[in-house]
């Protein structure tokens, strides 16, 4: 018997003898009378309407221990610590990294993922407005390699800034710029699976309609919206929600505090209620810096944010 026919005529046989085969069910097992086979395929409306808030950290919250001019700490403290404080992921900020080669990333991501740990991202620091041309492709050169360094890592996600509007300029040539480099950047990030949030840090980006146009304009399924709560230039408290509020619908990240910038108190179910609504599935990271109106260690600070957090993960969570 030729080889080609003894395979044939085996699994054939063996096809026979099990129960189900010869009736279409899965690996050999029947499908039963009133099986729902719609189940296997959810309406990606209705999931997408789910919110799934799980809680993080950003190693900034911990900033003053991982100074590479005076380190107490280590990125791999960092990890080992978000252990025991029970998160399901970590937002890698990069000014931590001691060196961005492949051997020293690649033992953060083994460390990580024994630590049963996500990386809910990395965050870099560059900005891409520049009034100038060749500064612009120098931003966007850096932003390629941080990039790389986030897919080295394993990190499915990279925040950039859009910066300050230099003296001269209008910010409507500003979102010019930083939709032309975010676009470009998220053509290379999309190649390796990686999202780019645009945060709304101090500068342009601190309003919710100019964070808006950039993605319009980007247009991108790559682009998002690193949505840090504290951040906006509101002429009201109500206006401040209703900005976050027009922005967590495009989030891909947050960073989250319960102060504002001018330190008044953040309504943290509201902020809970609008994650909610957006149905953002991801981390809400806690973004926690210590001031001078603010003395407590984050040692002692960081857990106590992270335990609202989780409050608002587990109120406000539908799956």
């Amino acid at each position: 018997m030729q080889r080609r026919e003894f395979l044939s005529t085996a699994l054939a046989g063996s096809a026979s003898l099990i129960p189900g085969a010869q009736k279409g069910g899965a690996a050999g097992f029947p499908v039963q009378a009133g099986t729902d086979l719609k189940a296997l395929h959810p309406s990606p409306a209705r999931v997408a309407r789910l919110a799934r808030l799980l809680p993080g950290c950003c190693a900034y919250s911990y900033g003053e221990y991982l100074n590479l001019k005076r380190p107490r700490m280590t990125l791999e403290d960092f990890l080992r610590l978000a252990v025991e404080l029970k998160l399901a992921a970590v937002d890698m900020t990069a000014y931590y990294f001691r060196s961005t080669g492949p051997a020293y990333l690649a033992s953060l991501r083994r460390l990580a993922y024994k630590s049963g740990l996500a990386f809910s991202g990395a965050a870099c620091g560059v900005g891409l407005v520049h009034a100038g041309a060749e500064q612009r492709r120098q931003a966007q050169a850096q932003v390629r390699q941080w990039i790389e360094t986030a897919d080295r890592l394993g990190a499915p996600h990279l925040r950039v800034f859009a910066g300050k509007l230099p003296a001269g300029h209008r910010v409507s040539e500003a979102i010019g710029w930083v939709a032309e480099g975010l676009k470009a950047a998220c053509d290379f990030a999309g190649r390796r699976g990686i999202m780019l949030g645009l945060e709304d840090h101090s500068g342009i980006t601190q309003n919710a309609e100019v964070c808006l146009e950039i993605l319009h304009r980007t247009a991108s399924p790559w682009a998002g919206i690193n949505l840090d709560i504290t951040h906006f230039v509101a002429a009201s408290a109500h206006d401040r929600y209703r900005q976050i509020e027009m922005c967590a619908p495009y989030a891909t990240n947050t960073h989250i505090r319960d102060e504002f910038d001018d330190r008044t108190p953040i309504d943290m179910d509201r902020i809970g209620r609008i994650f909610q609504r957006a149905g953002f599935k991801g981390y809400l990271s806690v973004e926690y810096e210590r001031n001078s109106e603010r003395g407590e260690d984050p040692l002692t600070g960081v857990p106590k944010l992270i335990d609202k957090v989780r409050q608002l993960c587990e109120k406000y969570s539908e799956v």
